[in-house]
């Protein structure tokens, strides 16, 4: 298949260079369209676009992947990806894959990891996407989280229905130190923060986690020393009547009122 690799982290992060060479050696056709700079918490920010004028683009070349196309844009992540499926490189992509994001992006963190805001971006306009993010480390396994993505992204295409968003979190491990590979489910916000206001600035201070992550979560899952599996749903809409109705009786008609 053809596979347009991204991440957050811009194009000369090791991760993405993993990840590529995960899927040219799994034998897919790899195309790399990625931010020129870092942007991690950007979550499916796509920026101005055209109304910004032309975009920045640089060719790049990685020496241990000749032949693969690599591209660096000067937008957030998921405009990289707009800009692949609109056809700016070639054919459109039958599959994205994000990462490998040097730290995990469980829980609430999919609504800010820009790793997993191009995989939902691929999904609102028909693609198939996986995101994959590794433990912090300081000399994380990238092969380990990399390795895991061609099947992950096999059966996401294999689906049927609504495109399949798959969210990846491995253990910082060798790949024999890998326990396996579990389905679970998002964890709850647990983390602690602090904000101060001083004259001319605002501070936001990570204090920690306030408990345990529940059997079950991704976080738990990985902590378990699993590679946790989570399915996103991405943009899904639910019934608005109940809330239609409330709102209409809390504040009238203004079509009459007027």
């Amino acid at each position: 298949m053809r596979v347009l690799v991204t991440n957050d982290d811009g194009v000369e992060a090791p991760g993405l260079l993993a990840l590529t060479e995960a899927v040219v050696a799994a034998g897919h056709d790899a195309i790399v369209v990625a931010p020129s700079g870092e942007r991690s918490g950007s979550g499916a920010a796509i920026g101005r676009l055209h109304r910004a004028g032309p975009i920045a683009c640089t060719e790049v070349e990685w020496p241990s992947l000749p032949g693969v196309p690599v591209y660096a844009l000067d937008v957030p992540p998921a405009a990289t990806v707009y800009a692949g499926i609109l056809e700016a490189f070639g054919p459109m992509p039958d599959a994205v894959a994000s990462g490998v994001n040097p730290g995990l992006n469980y829980g609430h963190l999919v609504l800010h990891s820009g790793t997993v805001g191009t995989a939902l971006t691929a999904a609102v306009v028909g693609i198939p996407g996986v995101a994959v993010s590794i433990a912090w480390g300081e000399h994380p396994h990238w092969a380990t989280a990399a390795g895991l993505v061609p099947a992950a992204l096999e059966w996401a295409v294999a689906q049927s229905g609504p495109p399949a968003v798959v969210n990846l979190n491995v253990p910082d491990v060798e790949p024999t130190a890998l326990l396996g590979v579990r389905g679970a489910q998002l964890a709850p916000f647990l983390e602690q923060w602090t904000a101060a206001h001083t004259p001319g600035e605002v501070l936001l201070h990570y204090v920690g986690r306030s408990g345990d992550a529940p059997p079950g979560s991704d976080l738990a899952t990985v902590l378990d020393g699993y590679a946790a599996v989570t399915l996103l749903q991405g943009i899904a809409p639910g019934p608005a009547t109940d809330a239609a109705a409330a709102i209409s009786a809390a504040t009238g008609d203004y079509a009459v009122r007027s």
